[in-house]
């Protein structure tokens, strides 16, 4: 079937998609999105289920290829798999189409939720339940640690990596970016000297046991002719992409001055944009640390109120950024209503975070199909992920100090900077619910919405009918 509009070269046949229909694809495109819950990985997994197993569109292979170029990538690694197949399917409508859906359902549900949180949130019931959902992400994000580190973690070096991102990033303050890189660059080098220290796959890697071969799938294992390197597309589409991303900021930076809310989340976002590597929990790290340390848009346990509305609703798990930037701007909202504010400034937020997704995809996509079977490549994509693991530790103690205890306190040993818990001022029910909700996940392995389920209830009997303080 012939697809109209943007095409991705100038040289693209009618059938990009090979034999895939563009209705079809309209449809599954949308039935990801509307299931995409439960974060990269379980998002990862649908996508994997639907596209291999089901649809067999696109090889085991080629899947993981993606994967692993999305996740060297920075920004969220699942909304721009999606994107990458969708392009490689359809052309560059393909992939809008696919990173656009993708996003859609997780905007609207977490504008939503916020505007419940504002308005309603210390109400004793949704007080409490938003207690209760802390305790689950608690438990999630530490779960996240054990399943990534599981696939990425294959060897001494690679948890010597892992390690060496946790004390880098949790004790020493080392700048997320430069761990990340200095990953990949380790990786590229050990590929590069033959080792098979770090071998393919990814951190998020979906089950390969209904795995379906490049030669069976509808792509077949040749470069589509509209995935190969044009020059002229691709300065075309740079411009025109830098152009949607960066124009809003220029004009709202100019119209409303540097000191403005709306200026700060524009240029902070756009920043995270390009250096968050690493996955959606390693980018929260980041985000979390910044939004509630240097800016001061919300508080510690705000943040995991917002990671718990972003691991309940469709979507990428970096749509929290929309609450952050709902909740700067509705306390900063420079002369306007709150909630107009808070709603622009999540509008704002999301379109800063994702626009430069589609940039990244479409420049870089084309070079990668290149270099499918680039043996360095493929090390450095790998030791990024074995990185990660040490980045979504420091998250995980991170959250857990702030949820558990309602002081900390910074300790400076040298070079060294700790954030240490009063323990005095530990919370009694946040720590019997996270246990509750660490024995359940770990013991008997419950997903992830039986736990949500389960923590939201306790915090609702908890705090809810007292109405004490979150």
């Amino acid at each position: 079937m012939a697809v109209t509009g943007i095409d991705a070269s100038p040289n693209a046949t009618a059938d990009a998609g090979h034999g895939v229909p563009f209705r079809d694809a309209v449809q599954v495109w949308g039935r990801i999105a509307l299931l995409s819950f439960g974060g990269p990985a379980g998002q990862i997994a649908v996508m994997h289920r639907i596209l291999v197993e089901e649809k067999k569109w696109i090889g085991e292979e080629r899947f993981l290829h993606a994967l692993n170029f999305c996740m060297l990538l920075p920004g969220p690694e699942a909304q721009q798999l999606a994107t990458y197949i969708g392009w490689l399917l359809h052309k560059t409508v393909g992939g809008l189409l696919a990173g656009m859906l993708f996003v859609l359902p997780g905007l609207i549900s977490i504008m939503a939720l916020s505007w419940i949180y504002v308005l309603w949130g210390n109400v004793g019931a949704v007080a409490g339940l938003f207690f209760g959902l802390k305790a689950a992400v608690l438990a999630i994000v530490a779960q996240a640690v054990f399943r990534i580190g599981g696939r990425a973690l294959g060897n001494p070096l690679g948890i010597a990596l892992a390690v060496g991102a946790f004390v880098a990033i949790f004790l020493v303050s080392v700048p997320f970016p430069a761990i990340i890189l200095s990953a990949g660059l380790i990786g590229y080098v050990a590929g590069l000297r033959g080792s098979s220290a770090f071998g393919a796959g990814g951190g998020h890697a979906a089950d390969r046991s209904a795995s379906v071969s490049d030669a069976e799938s509808a792509l077949g294992t040749e470069i589509p002719a509209h995935a190969r390197p044009n020059r002229s597309w691709i300065i075309r589409m740079a411009i025109i992409l830098l152009t949607l991303w960066l124009g809003p900021v220029a004009l709202i930076a100019i119209t409303l001055g540097p000191d403005s809310t709306f200026t700060n989340i524009a240029i902070f976002f756009s920043k995270a944009a390009m250096v968050t590597f690493g996955g959606a929990y390693s980018v929260l790290a980041y985000v979390a640390q910044e939004a509630v340390d240097t800016y001061g848009w919300l508080r510690p346990a705000e943040m995991l109120d917002g990671l718990g509305m972003a691991e309940t609703t469709p979507g990428p798990l970096i749509m929290v950024t929309q609450f952050v930037g709902f909740l700067g701007a509705y306390r900063n909202p420079d002369g306007l209503s709150p909630l107009v504010a808070g709603t622009l400034g999540g509008l704002l937020t999301t379109w800063v975070t994702f626009a430069p997704c589609f940039l990244w995809i479409f420049l870089g996509a084309p070079f990668v199909e290149r270099l499918r079977h680039n043996l360095p490549l493929a090390a450095a994509l790998s030791a990024v992920s074995a990185a990660v693991v040490g980045v979504v530790a420091n998250l995980a103690i991170w959250f857990a100090l702030h949820y558990l205890f309602r002081t900390t306190r910074d300790q400076s040993f040298g070079p060294i900077h700790v954030d240490l818990p009063v323990l005095a001022s530990v919370d009694v029910a946040a720590m019997a619910l996270s246990l509750v909700g660490l024995f359940a996940m770990f013991r008997f392995r419950l997903g992830v919405f039986p736990i949500l389920g389960l923590c939201a209830a306790g915090g609702l009997l908890i705090r809810g009918a007292t109405g004490m303080p979150t």
